[in-house]
C-alpha cells in the first residue's frame, strides 16, 4: 500500500454504536437519558468517499435511517467486516441504489446467500436487491469500484473477521485482538478507526484501555474510536480523558483523511 500513501478522502460515521445501539431499550442511565445528540448512537457503519467513489462499510439494521439522514443516493460498493446482525442485516435496503457489488469473506457471502436467497438463482424474486458478491481474503489486496483496499485480519472473540485499509486510512471494528501480521499490514497508517466498547474487559471487543494501547502501537496521527455501548460514559466526559490524537467518534461526524 506504500504507493497509495497520498490517497485522501472523507469518512462519514453513519453509526458508532454497538449491537444494541444507544440509548439501550429500557435503560435509564445518564448516557441513555443524555440530551447530547453525540450520545445517541446507531449501529456501526461508515461512508468512505475517495477517488470519486462512495463506498459503504457495513450495512446494519439502521442503514435505511442512516441513508435517508445523509441523503445517500448512490453507492459504488459495499464492504462487510463480518456476518453479525448489526453489521450486515440491512443489506436489503440497498435495493433503490441499483446493482451493488458487495465484498466480504467466505463466511459473509455464505450468510448473505442464506438470509437473502430470494436475491439469487433463476427464480430471483421480482424487485429484490441486485447484489454481486465478491469474496475477499485477509492480506490479499482487491479493488472495490476501482479503489484499492487491503483486508486486515481481525480477531473478534472466537471469530476471524476483516478490517479494511485504504492507503493511509484503516477501519477496524469489533476487534478483540490483532495479530503481528495485522500490525505489520497497518504500518504507515495515518488515520485509524478502531472499536472501543466500554471501560471494562469484554471477551470479544477491545475495552477503551485496550484500544488506546493498540492505537499507540499502530501509531496513527489520529485515531477515532467507535462501536460504543452506553457503558462508555458520556461523550463530553470520556472524550476529555483520551490521549492526544485520540477521539471519540459520534454519529454524523465527518473527517477528512
Amino acid at each position: 500500500m506504500a504507493n497509495q500513501a497520498q490517497i485522501s478522502g472523507k469518512l462519514t460515521f453513519l453509526g458508532t454504536g454497538t449491537s444494541t445501539g444507544v440509548p439501550l431499550i429500557g435503560c435509564d442511565c445518564e448516557v441513555c437519558r443524555s440530551a447530547d445528540p453525540r450520545d445517541t448512537r446507531l449501529r456501526c457503519s461508515s461512508l468512505i468517499e475517495t477517488q470519486g467513489r462512495t463506498i459503504l462499510i457495513d450495512c446494519g439494521p439502521d442503514f435505511r435511517a442512516q441513508a435517508l439522514r445523509h441523503r445517500v443516493r448512490h453507492l459504488d460498493a459495499v464492504l462487510i467486516t463480518h456476518n453479525h446482525f448489526d453489521h450486515l442485516y440491512g443489506l436489503d435496503d440497498v435495493r433503490p441504489l441499483g446493482n451493488m457489488p458487495v465484498h466480504g469473506d467466505q463466511v459473509v457471502l455464505r450468510t448473505i446467500h442464506e438470509f437473502m436467497p430470494y436475491c439469487f438463482g433463476e427464480h430471483k424474486y421480482p424487485g429484490s436487491a441486485t447484489i454481486e458478491l465478491h469474496e475477499v481474503t485477509a492480506l490479499q489486496p482487491f479493488t472495490a469500484a476501482g479503489v484499492e483496499v487491503l483486508p486486515i485480519p481481525v480477531t473478534h472473540g472466537r471469530f476471524n473477521i476483516l478490517g479494511f485499509r485504504f492507503g493511509p486510512l484503516a477501519y477496524i471494528t469489533d476487534a478483540s485482538a490483532l495479530s503481528n501480521e495485522a500490525f505489520d499490514a497497518l504500518q504507515g497508517v495515518k488515520t485509524l478507526v478502531l472499536n472501543a466498547l466500554r471501560h471494562t474487559p469484554h471477551p470479544s471487543h477491545f475495552s477503551l484501555s485496550e484500544s488506546i494501547e493498540t492505537a499507540r502501537r499502530i501509531g496513527a496521527n489520529n485515531t477515532y474510536f467507535i462501536h460504543f455501548s452506553h457503558d462508555i460514559g458520556l461523550q463530553a466526559v470520556t472524550e476529555k480523558t483520551l490521549p492526544e490524537g485520540m477521539h471519540m467518534a459520534y454519529d454524523n461526524m465527518q473527517i477528512v483523511w
